[in-house]
């Protein structure tokens, strides 16, 4: 296994603020796995005990084997790391920026070429120009070349594809399916739902706690709500309504339209008299659960 926790714990502020708590963690070799939450969900925290960064305070973890505090010299050999935040040397090229990364892993670009080739092909034509002035794309490879370099055994991914444009951000999904495919196991943590479908499996994350870990397609096959789908040029109003309705049971806004699951037997005829009592004109239909419906049923 590449990563296995137990119970791990995490408290800031002498034990007053819980990063995250009791997290359970099984993750295979070669497995891309998702970490899916919000900001504040956690998901920092843990990467950062799991790369050796931070010392959990309870539980166990362990990286291809290694325990994260005894082990944390063999574990920084064989892992890559990316940060949430663009960490590089912003007045440093990205020819010195990958240079000096190789340098602190003790190989060298040429060494290593091989292995970052498909990347560094993109970024080869600006390997002059100061990292700090590359766009929110480039700067992204670039950091995935360094934490490439070594040819780590796995790869920390952190929130990778936020504040990235659609383009880029498909281009580096792209990618990291096929560093999976030359083995390399790859944990990524992500705000945005829609990226569930591009990992093997996921652990979605809320308020320092794992509420489910699975495949998407099982978690969304075991998700047994009736979701309805409310559209009204009125959401703000709508919601309220419904939430005050004891026969719903939860309504959250999903881009143009209103998500809505019901108590009891109520069905979409009591939807559309609670709203025609209001003088409101919608549409009510029945649609297909997303996981953002799972994780917002789960997060209740």
């Amino acid at each position: 296994m590449s990563v296995i926790t137990k119970g791990l714990t995490k408290t800031y502020n002498k034990g007053t603020t819980t990063a995250f708590n009791d997290i359970d963690l099984t993750i295979s070799d070669g497995e891309l796995f998702g970490v899916i939450g919000p900001d504040g969900a956690g998901k920092t925290s843990l990467f950062r005990v799991l790369t050796t960064l931070l010392l959990a305070d309870a539980g166990s973890a362990s990286v291809c084997g290694f325990d994260v505090v005894k082990d944390y010299k063999e574990i920084r050999k064989i892992s890559g790391y990316m940060p949430g935040k663009f960490s590089l040397y912003q007045d440093l090229s990205v020819q010195e920026n990958i240079d000096f990364f190789a340098t602190i892993f003790e190989t060298t670009f040429q060494q290593n070429r091989h292995s970052i080739e498909e990347i560094y092909t993109q970024l080869e034509p600006f390997k002059d120009r100061p990292a700090g002035k590359l766009s929110g794309g480039m700067k992204q490879k670039l950091a995935l070349c360094c934490a490439l370099i070594h040819e780590p055994k796995i790869l920390f991914l952190d929130e990778p594809t936020t504040g990235v444009d659609p383009v880029s951000r498909k281009e580096f999904w792209d990618m990291l399916h096929r560093l999976k495919q030359r083995g390399i196991t790859i944990i990524v943590s992500t705000p945005y739902m829609d990226e569930a479908s591009k990992c093997d499996r996921i652990a979605l994350m809320q308020n320092g706690h794992i509420l489910t870990v699975d495949t998407l397609d099982h978690i969304l096959a075991n998700f047994k709500e009736t979701i309805y789908a409310v559209k009204t040029e009125q959401i703000y109003k709508v919601t309220n309504i419904l939430r005050a309705s004891h026969h719903v049971k939860s309504a959250f806004s999903f881009g143009e339209e209103l998500h809505v699951t019901l108590n009891g037997n109520a069905n979409e005829v009591n939807i559309v008299d609670i709203l025609k009592s209001f003088d409101l004109v919608t549409s009510v239909t029945r649609t297909t659960p997303t996981i953002e419906d799972v994780f917002m049923a789960m997060d209740n």
